[in-house]
Protein backbone atom coordinates (compact mmCIF):
# COMPACT_ATOMS: atom_id res chain seq x y z
CA UNK A 1 0.00 0.00 0.00
CA UNK A 2 2.56 2.74 -0.95
CA UNK A 3 1.89 5.74 -2.94
CA UNK A 4 3.80 5.64 -5.98
CA UNK A 5 1.72 8.10 -8.02
CA UNK A 6 4.19 10.91 -7.89
CA UNK A 7 1.19 13.60 -7.68
CA UNK A 8 2.38 16.97 -8.15
CA UNK A 9 -0.52 19.66 -7.54
CA UNK A 10 -1.34 22.08 -10.21
CA UNK A 11 -1.49 25.76 -9.62
CA UNK A 12 -5.11 25.81 -9.70
CA UNK A 13 -6.91 23.34 -9.22
CA UNK A 14 -9.94 22.15 -11.34
CA UNK A 15 -12.82 19.57 -10.74
CA UNK A 16 -12.74 16.30 -11.98
CA UNK A 17 -15.84 14.58 -11.33
CA UNK A 18 -14.36 11.13 -12.48
CA UNK A 19 -12.53 10.82 -8.41
CA UNK A 20 -13.21 10.59 -5.39
CA UNK A 21 -13.69 6.71 -4.84
CA UNK A 22 -17.31 5.09 -3.69
CA UNK A 23 -18.97 8.66 -3.44
CA UNK A 24 -17.95 10.61 -6.37
CA UNK A 25 -21.48 10.84 -7.73
CA UNK A 26 -22.53 13.06 -4.78
CA UNK A 27 -19.50 14.99 -4.12
CA UNK A 28 -19.05 18.76 -5.52
CA UNK A 29 -16.74 21.83 -4.75
CA UNK A 30 -20.13 23.68 -5.06
CA UNK A 31 -22.68 24.47 -2.38
CA UNK A 32 -26.71 25.55 -2.98
CA UNK A 33 -29.66 23.23 -4.51
CA UNK A 34 -29.51 20.99 -7.98
CA UNK A 35 -32.86 20.92 -8.20
CA UNK A 36 -36.47 21.99 -7.36
CA UNK A 37 -38.28 19.88 -4.40
CA UNK A 38 -40.21 20.78 -1.23
CA UNK A 39 -39.76 18.93 1.76
CA UNK A 40 -42.74 16.98 3.10
CA UNK A 41 -44.34 17.97 6.20
CA UNK A 42 -46.28 15.84 8.91
CA UNK A 43 -48.42 16.00 12.21
CA UNK A 44 -46.24 16.75 14.27
CA UNK A 45 -44.48 20.11 15.38
CA UNK A 46 -40.62 18.36 15.25
CA UNK A 47 -39.73 17.63 11.46
CA UNK A 48 -36.59 15.91 11.15
CA UNK A 49 -34.79 15.16 7.84
CA UNK A 50 -32.19 12.75 7.98
CA UNK A 51 -30.73 9.62 7.64
CA UNK A 52 -29.59 6.94 9.93
CA UNK A 53 -25.75 7.52 10.06
CA UNK A 54 -23.80 7.89 12.50
CA UNK A 55 -24.98 11.75 12.48
CA UNK A 56 -28.62 11.27 11.87
CA UNK A 57 -28.76 8.92 14.71
CA UNK A 58 -27.17 11.04 17.46
CA UNK A 59 -30.87 12.95 17.01
CA UNK A 60 -33.02 10.26 16.44
CA UNK A 61 -31.73 8.74 19.48
CA UNK A 62 -31.93 12.29 21.62
CA UNK A 63 -35.72 12.08 20.46
CA UNK A 64 -36.67 8.59 21.41
CA UNK A 65 -34.77 9.17 24.68
CA UNK A 66 -36.69 12.19 25.32
CA UNK A 67 -40.07 10.62 25.15
CA UNK A 68 -38.49 7.69 26.68
CA UNK A 69 -38.84 10.31 29.39
CA UNK A 70 -42.26 11.20 29.27
CA UNK A 71 -42.02 15.17 26.82
CA UNK A 72 -45.00 14.41 25.07
CA UNK A 73 -43.60 18.05 23.13
CA UNK A 74 -40.65 15.98 21.58
CA UNK A 75 -43.21 13.59 19.08
CA UNK A 76 -41.40 13.93 15.72
CA UNK A 77 -42.04 12.83 11.86
CA UNK A 78 -38.46 11.76 10.59
CA UNK A 79 -38.40 12.03 6.77
CA UNK A 80 -35.99 10.27 4.78
CA UNK A 81 -33.25 12.51 3.03
CA UNK A 82 -31.15 9.09 0.68
CA UNK A 83 -27.83 11.34 0.66
CA UNK A 84 -26.66 9.11 -1.66
CA UNK A 85 -29.23 9.77 -4.66
CA UNK A 86 -29.00 13.69 -3.89
CA UNK A 87 -31.88 14.37 -1.60
CA UNK A 88 -29.55 16.82 -0.02
CA UNK A 89 -29.35 18.78 -2.70
CA UNK A 90 -32.99 19.82 -3.14
CA UNK A 91 -34.10 23.41 -2.67
CA UNK A 92 -36.54 22.33 0.15
CA UNK A 93 -33.65 20.70 2.20
CA UNK A 94 -30.93 23.34 1.04
CA UNK A 95 -33.54 26.06 2.51
CA UNK A 96 -33.17 24.42 6.23
CA UNK A 97 -29.61 23.23 6.05
CA UNK A 98 -27.73 25.46 3.57
CA UNK A 99 -24.92 22.72 4.28
CA UNK A 100 -26.60 20.14 2.21
CA UNK A 101 -25.72 18.18 5.30
CA UNK A 102 -28.02 15.62 7.27
CA UNK A 103 -29.71 15.64 10.02
CA UNK A 104 -31.65 18.70 9.73
CA UNK A 105 -34.17 19.75 12.05
CA UNK A 106 -37.31 22.27 11.91
CA UNK A 107 -39.27 23.13 14.59
CA UNK A 108 -43.20 24.54 14.11
CA UNK A 109 -43.97 25.37 17.53
CA UNK A 110 -42.36 28.22 16.67
CA UNK A 111 -43.72 31.27 14.72
CA UNK A 112 -41.56 31.10 12.72
CA UNK A 113 -40.80 27.64 12.31
CA UNK A 114 -36.86 27.38 13.83
CA UNK A 115 -34.18 25.47 11.57
CA UNK A 116 -31.33 23.67 13.25
CA UNK A 117 -28.59 21.88 11.30
CA UNK A 118 -25.38 20.45 12.52
CA UNK A 119 -26.57 17.25 14.81
CA UNK A 120 -24.21 19.28 17.79
CA UNK A 121 -26.47 22.30 17.17
CA UNK A 122 -29.87 20.21 16.99
CA UNK A 123 -28.82 17.94 20.28
CA UNK A 124 -27.88 21.26 22.34
CA UNK A 125 -31.09 22.91 21.05
CA UNK A 126 -33.45 19.99 21.88
CA UNK A 127 -32.02 19.73 25.31
CA UNK A 128 -32.29 23.25 26.32
CA UNK A 129 -35.60 23.09 24.93
CA UNK A 130 -36.55 20.09 26.52
CA UNK A 131 -34.33 20.92 30.03
CA UNK A 132 -32.98 17.38 29.73
CA UNK A 133 -29.63 15.99 28.84
CA UNK A 134 -27.80 18.73 29.33
CA UNK A 135 -26.63 19.69 33.33
CA UNK A 136 -27.01 22.69 34.57
CA UNK A 137 -24.37 23.01 37.11
CA UNK A 138 -21.65 24.74 35.68
CA UNK A 139 -18.71 21.99 35.62
CA UNK A 140 -20.72 19.60 34.26
CA UNK A 141 -22.11 21.61 31.88
CA UNK A 142 -18.98 22.55 31.01
CA UNK A 143 -17.64 18.57 30.56
CA UNK A 144 -20.46 17.82 28.80
CA UNK A 145 -20.11 20.43 26.24
CA UNK A 146 -16.58 19.92 26.00
CA UNK A 147 -17.09 16.24 24.91
CA UNK A 148 -19.50 17.02 22.55
CA UNK A 149 -17.36 19.72 20.69
CA UNK A 150 -14.94 17.22 21.09
CA UNK A 151 -16.95 14.72 18.72
CA UNK A 152 -17.94 17.37 16.07
CA UNK A 153 -14.16 18.74 15.53
CA UNK A 154 -12.42 15.14 15.91
CA UNK A 155 -14.27 12.61 13.93
CA UNK A 156 -13.94 13.85 10.45
CA UNK A 157 -10.29 12.11 10.60
CA UNK A 158 -12.19 9.16 11.51
CA UNK A 159 -14.91 8.98 8.75
CA UNK A 160 -13.94 11.76 6.03
CA UNK A 161 -9.85 10.77 7.05
CA UNK A 162 -9.50 7.40 7.92
CA UNK A 163 -12.51 6.01 6.77
CA UNK A 164 -12.49 7.33 3.14
CA UNK A 165 -9.14 6.26 2.69
CA UNK A 166 -9.46 2.79 4.39
CA UNK A 167 -12.83 1.55 3.23
CA UNK A 168 -13.59 4.12 0.54
CA UNK A 169 -10.91 5.46 -2.18
CA UNK A 170 -10.08 4.41 -5.30
CA UNK A 171 -6.45 3.44 -4.20
CA UNK A 172 -5.31 2.02 -0.83
CA UNK A 173 -2.58 4.75 -0.46
CA UNK A 174 -0.23 4.03 2.76
CA UNK A 175 0.20 7.22 4.04
CA UNK A 176 -2.74 8.85 4.69
CA UNK A 177 -4.16 5.47 5.72
CA UNK A 178 -1.35 5.10 8.55
CA UNK A 179 -2.02 8.81 9.07
CA UNK A 180 -5.94 8.45 10.28
CA UNK A 181 -5.48 5.44 11.80
CA UNK A 182 -2.79 6.93 14.13
CA UNK A 183 -5.09 9.87 14.75
CA UNK A 184 -7.97 7.38 15.07
CA UNK A 185 -6.25 5.19 17.73
CA UNK A 186 -5.43 7.80 19.91
CA UNK A 187 -9.30 8.84 19.80
CA UNK A 188 -9.90 5.72 20.77
CA UNK A 189 -6.78 5.65 23.69
CA UNK A 190 -8.46 9.19 24.88
CA UNK A 191 -11.69 7.98 24.78
CA UNK A 192 -10.35 5.01 27.05
CA UNK A 193 -8.84 7.18 29.25
CA UNK A 194 -11.58 8.97 30.14
CA UNK A 195 -13.85 6.25 30.73
CA UNK A 196 -11.31 4.31 32.80
CA UNK A 197 -12.64 6.49 35.48
CA UNK A 198 -16.20 7.07 34.99
CA UNK A 199 -19.28 5.90 34.07
CA UNK A 200 -20.01 8.30 30.75
CA UNK A 201 -18.44 10.56 29.12
CA UNK A 202 -18.42 13.66 31.50
CA UNK A 203 -18.97 11.72 34.29
CA UNK A 204 -21.80 10.08 36.14
CA UNK A 205 -24.70 11.34 34.12
CA UNK A 206 -25.78 10.44 30.53
CA UNK A 207 -26.16 13.37 28.58
CA UNK A 208 -26.25 14.70 25.03
CA UNK A 209 -22.19 13.88 24.56
CA UNK A 210 -22.64 10.20 24.74
CA UNK A 211 -25.62 10.44 22.46
CA UNK A 212 -23.02 12.48 20.00
CA UNK A 213 -19.78 9.83 20.27
CA UNK A 214 -21.61 6.54 20.59
CA UNK A 215 -22.78 6.32 17.22
CA UNK A 216 -19.33 6.75 15.78
CA UNK A 217 -16.96 5.00 18.43
CA UNK A 218 -19.66 2.72 19.37
CA UNK A 219 -20.09 1.20 16.19
CA UNK A 220 -16.37 1.12 15.84
CA UNK A 221 -15.79 -0.81 18.58
CA UNK A 222 -18.86 -3.22 18.74
CA UNK A 223 -20.07 -3.84 15.11
CA UNK A 224 -18.49 -3.50 11.49
CA UNK A 225 -18.28 0.39 10.65
CA UNK A 226 -15.36 0.51 7.91
CA UNK A 227 -14.75 -3.27 8.93
CA UNK A 228 -11.61 -2.30 10.42
CA UNK A 229 -12.03 -3.98 14.12
CA UNK A 230 -9.25 -6.17 13.87
CA UNK A 231 -6.91 -3.59 11.73
CA UNK A 232 -7.87 -1.08 14.62
CA UNK A 233 -7.82 -3.94 17.30
CA UNK A 234 -10.75 -2.45 18.99
CA UNK A 235 -10.77 -5.04 21.56
CA UNK A 236 -7.96 -3.42 23.17
CA UNK A 237 -10.25 -0.27 24.56
CA UNK A 238 -12.12 -2.42 27.15
CA UNK A 239 -13.47 0.77 28.17
CA UNK A 240 -14.91 2.20 25.47
CA UNK A 241 -16.45 -1.24 24.76
CA UNK A 242 -18.17 -1.43 28.00
CA UNK A 243 -19.48 2.19 27.79
CA UNK A 244 -20.77 1.46 24.51
CA UNK A 245 -22.33 -1.65 25.47
CA UNK A 246 -24.17 -0.37 28.33
CA UNK A 247 -25.83 2.59 25.88
CA UNK A 248 -26.78 0.59 22.98
CA UNK A 249 -28.51 -1.22 25.27
CA UNK A 250 -30.77 1.34 25.72
CA UNK A 251 -34.12 0.91 25.19
CA UNK A 252 -34.00 4.20 23.29
CA UNK A 253 -31.10 3.57 21.24
CA UNK A 254 -32.50 0.56 19.92
CA UNK A 255 -35.37 2.63 18.71
CA UNK A 256 -33.13 5.55 18.21
CA UNK A 257 -30.89 3.57 15.76
CA UNK A 258 -33.86 2.16 13.29
CA UNK A 259 -35.19 5.68 12.82
CA UNK A 260 -34.16 6.20 8.65
CA UNK A 261 -32.76 3.16 8.16
CA UNK A 262 -32.75 1.85 4.89
CA UNK A 263 -29.90 -1.10 5.16
CA UNK A 264 -29.66 -3.81 6.97
CA UNK A 265 -32.17 -6.76 7.96
CA UNK A 266 -35.93 -5.79 7.58
CA UNK A 267 -36.84 -5.85 11.38
CA UNK A 268 -34.21 -3.02 11.79
CA UNK A 269 -35.43 -0.71 9.37
CA UNK A 270 -37.73 2.15 9.54
CA UNK A 271 -37.17 4.31 6.61
CA UNK A 272 -39.45 7.19 7.68
CA UNK A 273 -41.02 7.69 11.37
CA UNK A 274 -43.89 9.70 11.85
CA UNK A 275 -45.61 7.82 14.82
CA UNK A 276 -44.47 5.45 18.19
CA UNK A 277 -46.27 2.44 16.56
CA UNK A 278 -44.02 2.81 13.23
CA UNK A 279 -41.32 1.33 15.58
CA UNK A 280 -43.14 -1.47 16.90
CA UNK A 281 -42.07 -4.92 16.04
Amino acid sequence: MTDTTGYTPPRVWTWDKGSGGRFAHINRPVAGPTHDKELPVGKHPLQLYSLATPNGVKVTIMLEELLALGKAGAEYDAHLINILEGDQFSSGFVEINPNSKIPALLDRSTSPPIRVFESGAILVYLAEKFGAFLPVAPAERAECLSWLFWQMGNTPFLGGGFGHFYAYAPEKLEYPIDRFTMEVKRQLDLLDRNLAGRRYLGGDEYTIADMANYPWYGSLVLETLYDAQEFLDVESYTHVRRWATEIQARPAVQRGRRVNRIWGPEEERAPERHDASDLDI
